[in-house]
C-alpha cells in the first residue's frame, strides 16, 4: 500500500503553491475541487441527483453546470448546501481512493478544500494543514478573485474555523513569506518517503 496524504486550509492560505512543489518533486497529486468540478458535469449519478433536487436549470442548454446559478442557490440556503455535499462528496472521495490506489509513487497527495469537513481526511494516512496569517489570506484572495475585504472575510467566516482543522492534522505548513516553504516541504517529503507503513 502506498502512503495517501491529505492537504487542507483555508481560502487564501496557498494550498494549491504547496501542492505543485509536492508535484515537481514528482509526487502525483490529485486536486478535488477541480475533479469535483468535472464530476458534476460527467457523473451520470451526480446529474441526476442535481437535477432532482434542484430542476433543469441547475445546468445550461449545452450540457454544462450552471455553476453561477446553483452558487447563489445554495450559499444563501445551508439546507441545499448540506444536500449538495451529500450528493457531490461520496462521489468525489470514491474517485480519489480510486486515483490514489492507482498511482505507483511511494506516496500521493490529495488536495482538498472540505477535506475535515467532507470526512475524507479519515481515509487518508497523514493530513497537512497550511496556514497563513489572516492580512496575507485577504490580499492574497482580493487580487485572486477580484473582489472586496468584506466578501473575503465574509467566506472566511463561512469555513471551519482553522483552530479546529489544526486539531486535526497531523503536520502543520506556514505560509507567511517568512518561513521558507520549500524547507518545510522538502521535509516533510524526507519523512513520507522513509516511512514504512504498518
Amino acid at each position: 500500500m502506498r502512503l495517501s496524504i491529505g492537504i487542507t486550509g483555508g481560502i487564501g492560505v496557498g494550498k494549491s503553491t504547496v501542492t505543485r512543489i509536492f508535484n515537481v518533486l514528482n509526487i502525483p497529486t490529485y486536486d478535488a475541487d477541480k475533479e469535483a468540478k468535472k464530476l458534476m458535469n460527467e457523473n451520470a449519478q451526480i446529474r441526476h441527483e442535481l437535477l432532482s433536487l434542484f430542476g433543469k436549470d441547475v445546468y445550461q442548454s449545452n450540457g454544462e453546470l450552471n455553476r453561477s446559478w446553483l452558487s447563489k442557490e445554495v450559499f444563501s440556503n445551508p439546507q441545499k448546501l448540506t444536500q449538495l455535499n451529500s450528493i457531490v462528496h461520496p462521489v468525489v472521495i470514491k474517485h480519489g481512493e480510486d486515483w490514489a490506489r492507482s498511482q505507483t509513487s511511494i506516496y500521493s497527495v490529495k488536495e482538498a478544500a472540505l477535506l475535515f469537513e467532507s470526512g475524507s481526511y479519515k481515509s487518508l494516512d497523514f493530513n497537512i494543514l497550511v496556514t497563513s496569517p489572516i492580512d496575507i489570506r485577504i490580499s492574497r484572495v482580493m487580487e485572486r478573485d477580484d473582489v472586496s475585504k468584506e466578501e473575503v472575510l465574509r467566506r472566511i467566516a463561512s469555513q471551519m474555523p482553522e483552530e479546529e482543522k489544526a486539531k486535526i492534522a497531523d503536520y502543520t505548513i506556514i505560509n507567511d513569506n517568512n518561513h521558507s516553504l520549500i524547507e518545510q516541504i522538502m521535509a516533510l517529503h524526507n519523512l513520507f518517503l522513509i516511512y514504512e507503513k504498518k
